[in-house]
């Protein structure tokens, strides 16, 4: 078999980053390269260096505080061959940039303009480097458009970012990475925050625009799930230097280094069901100077001892179904208006949640799952009133919640929080966790005082895996998976008995999101919660749930046992669901390596 061309190697790489106390090497000593046409996955926990190896790569690492300190990063130009990118000058590598590297990032709605159309933008990128005029460069955009498989890309054209779904505002990113045509293309984490529908058709469509531009791939995610049905090959990051790397089949058939093992047991399975999911602690730790000691020689050694059987679920949902309900939900509509005209004329209606009953047990967890725009969020937050009905009742322990008035709602509150997605934009960042808190237990007089509350505090803290330290920090001193736990702790400081836990782990990291998963199952057994879990990733509700509710443009698709669902799902919706989850099995790498190589035929 013929060699394929080198486009980039990466050699001995070092990136440091000053801070007040240290030089830390957010990329230490690491070496690889990209051939053409193929697609190298980098993946690793938040703080591993995979994102700032990709920004080394296009010299966007910014100075002070950070420098590239060592090494060579050698791209095989198609017009200048082979240069050393860190010896180049700004002006040249502004002209690389973008034109023969392209970068496709991680949150689509902060890297689009917002004052400016999407289709502006990408006719701004083909302009600069490939000097056409305006008609020109509108022809382009169109066509791209439709190569990226935007629906009615004229319209798109003239749409500004806000009015278009996370879906699409990512394939515009993709249409501009592809817009010059670049020999590379940089993604970094371009699916995290889509729904695995969404998500799959991103995929297929980069592995359709490799095929067709034979460019070479350097894919950025935490997830091996992802990597597993996209790669050639595996890089695998720690702490900034490369732990373990090559051919994807060989790292998931037989991976070696812990961290690895730990990363590929951590994402939830589809088919068993587990009491706890492993993490990386359970595969590694570090002994009194630092050194990776191994735990776990194999990932069945972990998973066998978490696997709960069929009879032990039977046994504990037999007295759990055996209660009155907590919580019933009757012919529940939530309906927001379509207003047109001068006048503000009503003239249709979106029906968000549309006729959806069920009830839920007390100590179930209930899975609330479907893709963005299915309802779930808005079902979850009407059950709160934080947004009105516009039909039907909401019976919580006895009540009608749809008939309290405001007075008699906020005392109800006290027993029915919420644990929003983003825990940044839940936390005030002008106050320090520990007063964030508290706030709420001064709202509803929890405890006697604030002296008493504090100690309440600094207890729910070191319940959330937290110290007592961090009760005068602000939120900005902490990581995604550290602020989320902050928000668990402040929900559970009114003591409530049932909680709406809303994408609340959808942004976090495989590894980080096991171990807030865990948590929140050891929290329900210790503390008697219900919760309603709502996710648009299946395997995650799988795992939390007892039974699950599918939703589909505000109705419900289908209903039952978490475990039926998953087995045998009953509506085509459901079937597309489960099947667009990447499973990273043997089987299905295999058959992903098999169809590139019929591709590129």
């Amino acid at each position: 078999m013929a060699q394929k061309e080198t486009l980039l190697e990466i050699k001995n790489l070092v990136t440091e980053f000053k801070t007040d106390d240290e030089l830390v090497k957010a990329v230490n000593d690491i070496s690889f390269t990209l051939a053409r046409g193929e697609t190298i996955g980098i993946v690793g926990e938040s703080g591993s260096g995979k994102s700032v190896t990709s920004l080394s790569v296009m010299r966007l690492i910014p100075n002070p505080p950070g420098k590239i300190s060592g090494g060579e990063i050698i791209f095989h130009s198609k017009e200048k061959g082979a240069i050393d990118l860190l010896k180049l000058s700004e002006k040249e590598m502004r002209e690389i940039r973008g034109n023969e590297i392209a970068m496709i990032f991680q949150e689509p709605m902060t890297s689009l303009n917002p004052v400016f159309t999407c289709g502006s933008q990408v006719m701004e990128a083909i302009m600069l480097h490939q000097k056409v005029k305006k008609q020109e460069a509108k022809e382009k955009t169109i066509a791209l458009f439709k190569e990226v498989q935007l629906p009615r890309p004229e319209s798109i054209f003239d749409a500004y970012p806000h009015q278009i779904s996370g879906g699409q505002k990512q394939r515009v990113m993709i249409a501009m990475a592809m817009s010059c045509n670049p020999s590379i293309l940089i993604a970094d984490e371009p699916t995290t925050a889509l729904d695995v529908t969404v998500q799959k058709t991103i995929l297929d469509l980069m592995l359709k625009l490799q095929t067709e531009h034979d460019m070479g791939i350097m894919f950025i995610t935490h997830d091996l799930g992802v990597i597993a049905e996209l790669a050639d090959k595996v890089v695998v990051m720690y702490k900034g230097k490369i732990v373990e790397q090559g051919p994807v089949m060989e790292i998931f058939a037989n991976p070696q280094h812990p961290y690895t093992k730990g990363l590929l047991a951590c994402r939830p399975p589809l088919d068993r069901r587990l009491k706890w999911l492993p993490t990386v602690a359970d595969f590694m730790g570090t002994d009194e100077n630092g050194n990776i000691v191994e735990k776990a020689h194999t990932i069945s050694e972990v998973l066998n001892k978490a696997v709960v059987t069929k009879d032990e679920r039977d046994v504990a949902h037999k007295t759990l179904y055996a209660k009155e309900p907590i919580l019933s939900i009757k012919n529940l509509k939530t309906h927001f208006p379509i207003k047109s005209g001068f006048f503000g004329k009503t003239k249709d209606y979106v029906k968000a949640v549309d006729d959806v009953s069920f009830d839920v047990y007390p100590g179930e967890t209930l899975g609330l799952v479907g893709e963005s725009g299915c309802g779930k969020t808005t079902l979850g937050r009407t059950i709160l009133r934080l947004i009105e009905p516009t039909a039907g009742d909401i019976i919580f322990k006895g009540k009608n919640l749809v008939q309290l008035n405001p007075e008699d709602m906020r005392a109800v509150r006290k027993d029915l929080q919420i644990i929003f997605q983003d825990p940044y934009s839940s936390l005030n960042p002008r106050i320090t966790i520990g007063e964030a808190i508290m706030e709420p237990m001064q709202v509803h007089k929890i405890l006697a005082n604030d002296k008493e509350r504090k100690e309440k505090v600094l207890e729910l803290l070191k319940r959330v895996n937290m110290e007592e330290k961090h009760f005068y920090r602000y939120p900005h001193e902490f990581s995604g998976g550290q602020r989320q736990r902050i928000c668990i702790a402040r929900a559970l400081a009114l003591s409530p008995q049932f909680i709406i836990c809303d994408e609340s782990v959808s942004a976090l990291d495989v590894s980080i999101q096991a171990q807030v998963l865990n948590l929140l199952n050891e929290l329900k057994r210790d503390f008697h919660f219900t919760y309603i879990f709502i996710s648009h990733d299946l395997s995650v509700v799988k795992f939390m749930s007892d039974r699950m509710v599918v939703m589909n443009k505000g109705k419900v698709e289908e209903m039952g046992d978490a475990d039926s669902i998953c087995d045998n799902p009953q509506t085509e919706y459901t079937q597309k669901l489960i099947s667009a989850i990447p499973k990273g099995r043997l089987e299905d790498i295999q058959a992903s390596i098999e169809a590139k190589k019929a591709l590129k035929v």
